[in-house]
């Protein structure tokens, strides 16, 4: 069971309190119309025994009409001001998170599991709502429903009231046992629809494996699975459902068969009148409800306290990579030197070092390969650059200023980094390309995508610039995407363009020509990271990695003069280049 934590309700609501106190006073009101009602009825059939007329029911009848259409109404006011709190908490919430979510690390995601995250933002803020509209609503009125009703009905006849809610401990009882039951079921049921999803989702994205290898009935095999534990799951929920209301209704006759038997003994014996027993009928009913509800009330009460608690877990995740309080802009056009003194990242919680001790200086307009062994450290030097990653203070900086020390959002806007895998979204081209200044104009556009040499490419698609290119741009090739995503890169006009393996998918001749293209044009600083040594053979410096060293640094036809990791690799690359041939 959760920790019941009044603080984050309170926090919660607050900025809601006004509505939640006249939605408590209407819920008083409420209530005092339902104790009120049933005694007028009392009142009315008692005088009416005695001596009436047409006019004096339709007199009566019309008191009765206005009392119940005035409670009406002011019942329906109460729940769209509580429901409505516990709406308006669910959409602020969920912006909020949403909001927190994208100022976390970039790796903050796969650390709890992207599933985990949309389930907190999903169904653990529903039963939040839950929790701040349906529970709180609930046990208000359940609370003053016995709060003022108890009182009205031992009034009437204290002996037949013990009777009439003896039975309701027992309701309550059972209502609690098959409440947290059902809403163990009606999770297992979610988890299975969220496995069914998950398997479309999938499926849908790997199509094209699934052809190619010929297991489309394994996956028929799998689906089928899964969406017999979801049937079964479903079944069992509506077993349990079907079993609890008939047996709610079986205790609530039972309640009224005692006061009808008891009752009428006392009527005859002058201890009760007509009116009294019918009023004592009307409480009975009264309570049923809400005790029946309470079983529910307290299992949403404590999901909503256990969600409460996950997605305060999530929005008290800060982030290692921040701001600090000095940060600053830069206040001249950023040149595009790059300079790294004794530069070492290592891995969370770990001494091993992924770049050690780099020590380099990258002039403005200078075009730089680097390169090296697989797990060298190049993506994640990458990565540094645009502080994807920790980077310690005074070891990387930027025209001379420690990246560190400068805003997140102005050193970004700054540096183009275009990984190997760059994302596309399921929208056109066009507006894939313009994601980084969503307000260019389309020449802007235009020119990007010849610098990044996808012009043809754009002439042959049916639409031109307004062609879908699909979920994660699947209807492209993986050159067509690179290039995309170097188009979106180019655009923003940024001085320094890291290219992390984003020209893998292009071969030798187009990947020249974008490099060309792109320095030649402005005066860009620009790094390319990749394994591509006859593209980096082209470059003004390369510089080798090993093991997260800095070991070699100079010119092509410098580099492949001297033993070392660079000659090595390139003799390998031409070995496999003849081989492939």
């Amino acid at each position: 069971m959760a920790t019941f934590r009044i603080d984050l309700i309170n926090r919660y609501l607050k900025p809601h309190k006004r509505t939640l106190f006249l939605g408590a006073i209407s819920l008083v009101l409420v209530n005092i119309f339902s104790v009120a009602i049933p005694f007028e009825v009392r009142r009315i059939i008692d005088t009416l025994q005695e001596d009436f007329t047409l006019n004096d029911v339709l007199k009566e009848s019309g008191w009765i009409i206005s009392l119940a259409t005035m409670m009406a109404l002011i019942r329906l006011w109460s729940r769209q001001l509580v429901f409505g709190i516990g709406r308006k908490v669910e959409v602020d919430l969920r912006q909020r998170l949403f909001n927190h979510m994208l100022t976390q690390d970039p790796g903050w995601v796969q650390e709890i599991g992207s599933g985990e995250v949309i389930t907190r933002a999903t169904s653990d803020i529903e039963n939040i709502r839950r929790l701040l509209g349906f529970a709180i609503l609930s046990l208000t009125n359940t609370f003053l429903a016995y709060v003022l009703t108890i009182p009205a009905m031992l009034a009437i006849s204290p002996w037949l009231t013990a009777a009439s809610i003896s039975l309701y401990p027992l309701m309550l009882g059972i209502v609690r046992l098959f409440g947290g039951r059902m809403v163990n079921q009606r999770r297992r049921q979610q988890e299975a629809l969220s496995s069914l999803s998950e398997l479309i989702q999938e499926d849908l994205s790997g199509i094209s494996a699934i052809k190619i290898y010929g297991q489309e009935k394994s996956e028929e095999k799998a689906f089928s699975g899964l969406n017999k534990n979801y049937k079964n799951a479903a079944i069992n929920l509506a077993k349990t459902a079907s079993t609890l209301f008939p047996l709610l209704q079986g205790i609530s006759s039972i309640s009224l068969l005692l006061i009808l038997s008891l009752g009428s003994g006392l009527i005859q014996n002058g201890y009760l009148t007509i009116g009294g027993l019918i009023a004592l009928i009307l409480y009975v009913e009264r309570l049923v409800f809400p005790t029946a509800l309470l079983g529910f009330t307290l299992n949403t009460f404590q999901l909503g306290q256990v969600s409460l608690e996950r997605v305060e877990e999530l929005l008290n995740n800060t982030p290692t990579i921040k701001d600090n309080i000095k940060s600053k802009k830069i206040n001249s056009p950023v040149k595009g030197k790059l300079e790294a003194k004794k530069l070492s990242i290592s891995y969370e919680n770990s001494q091993q070092k992924i770049l050690n001790e780099l020590n380099f200086i990258i002039n403005p307009g200078e075009l730089v390969a680097i390169v090296g062994p697989v797990g060298c450290g190049k993506t994640t030097l990458a990565r540094a650059l645009g502080r994807m990653v920790n980077v310690p203070k005074n070891q990387l900086f930027i025209d001379g200023i420690d990246v560190t020390d400068l805003k997140l959002e102005e050193l970004r806007k700054n540096i183009s980094l275009v990984p190997q895998e760059g994302y596309l979204f399921t929208n056109t081209l066009e507006n894939n390309i313009r994601y980084g200044a969503p307000d260019s104009p389309i020449e802007k556009v235009i020119k990007s995508a010849s610098e990044a040499k996808l012009e043809e490419d754009i002439k042959g698609f049916p639409d031109g610039l307004k062609t879908l290119v699909g979920e994660r741009g699947i209807t492209l090739s993986g050159g067509q995407r690179q290039r995309t995503a170097l188009g979106r890169a180019l655009l923003i006009n940024a001085p320094i363009v890291v290219l992390d393996d984003a020209l893998a998918s292009v071969d030798n001749k187009t990947a020249a020509g974008i490099l060309s293209s792109i320095k030649g044009k402005t005066n860009r600083t620009i790094l390319m990271i990749s394994h591509q040594l006859s593209a980096a053979a082209a470059c003004d410096r390369i510089i080798v990695l090993n093991e997260g060293k800095l070991v070699q640094q100079g010119t092509h036809q410098r580099l492949i003069k001297v033993e070392g990791v660079y000659k090595k690799l390139w003799e390998r690359q031409k070995a496999t280049e003849v081989l492939d041939t």
